[in-house]
């Protein structure tokens, strides 16, 4: 039984990963900041733990109650406040990096003991397309049209560290995942794909073998060139 920690899973993208692992036969665990949001965790069969990737106490805490871990999905971020030049500070940017880029990095340290003790460690970072260069800079691109720097920077910083994760950790599958304009609570339910389409690069890539690919960025069409 494969088991799988998921941050940021009491709704949107990341509870959609989890009822998708946990019916592909995961036994997932649904980190959330307040576990009295995790009623429609529960639903689907995962079970809610309190973590809160802004807080070591919280990560240490939640990674000691878990068994064992074979799967960290690194789902959880925020899009923050600032979303051009002239609402732009160093604070609004701060904010977003703390959870986007420093949780996600507290969460994995914290998760590479249980990890390191799985015959079949998997990584699987959530970042976006906003975050690579030739997207951002293609006329006709969802992404093309975003302008708010701390979202884009962060989720830049995702994909390199992934990158390096997988040099750093050769007996892993580390990969990052876009998951494209989704219909979420975060846009307002502007994107143009459904939960299941935006969680199709994340599920595929949590489910990789030992063979698998390592150190890829893929959406759900599949592989995206750095």
């Amino acid at each position: 039984m494969t088991t799988t920690l998921i941050t940021g899973a009491n709704r949107s993208l990341g509870l959609e990963t989890a009822r998708r692992l946990v019916e592909a036969g995961h036994t997932v665990y649904a980190g959330m900041r307040d576990t009295a949001t995790g009623a429609a965790a529960r639903a689907i069969g995962a079970h809610p733990v309190q973590l809160d990737v802004d807080d070591q106490q919280s990560v240490d805490a939640a990674i000691a109650s878990l068994p064992r871990l074979d799967v960290l999905v690194n789902n959880a971020g925020v899009l923050g406040t600032s979303f051009g030049v002239d609402d732009l500070s160093a604070e609004a940017l701060r904010a977003v990096l703390d959870t986007n880029v420093v949780g996600l990095v507290r969460v994995t340290q914290a998760a590479l003991p249980l990890l390191r003790a799985s015959d079949a460690p998997v990584i699987v970072n959530v970042a976006s397309g906003v975050g690579w260069p030739r997207l951002l800079s293609t006329e006709g691109t969802d992404e093309s049209g975003v302008l708010a720097i701390p979202y884009a920077a962060s989720k830049a910083a995702v994909i390199a560290l992934t990158v390096l994760y997988a040099k750093n950790l050769p007996g892993f599958r580390v990969n990052v995942s876009d998951p494209g304009y989704t219909d979420t609570d975060v846009n307002h339910h502007s994107g143009h794909q459904t939960v299941t389409e935006g969680t199709d690069a994340t599920v595929m890539l949590a489910s990789l073998e030992a063979s698998g690919p390592t150190g890829q960025f893929h959406d759900r069409r599949g592989r995206i060139d750095y």
